[in-house]
């Protein structure tokens, strides 16, 4: 399943760091952020809970980036 997120970054460079903790997150298949629309697309893996893996990713996030916020 995917789904798609507003998110707000500071820059694209920060937009790529969030891009890859996502993509590390257990439960996530694939992720893609867009620094242009402030948007987060991610893919789960089946049968992943959509707001634990969300969550999960929102931690790893803030780790790489502290200033970035999704909305979930």
């Amino acid at each position: 399943m995917k789904k798609s997120y507003k998110i707000e970054v500071d820059c694209p460079n920060c937009a790529a760091k969030m891009e890859t903790a996502a993509k590390k997150t257990e439960g996530v298949v694939d992720a893609a952020v867009s620094f242009m629309t402030l948007k987060m697309k991610v893919e789960f893996a089946d049968g992943a809970d959509e707001r634990a893996v969300m969550e999960q990713v929102r931690k790893n996030c803030k780790r790489v980036e502290s200033d970035c916020e999704i909305f979930l």
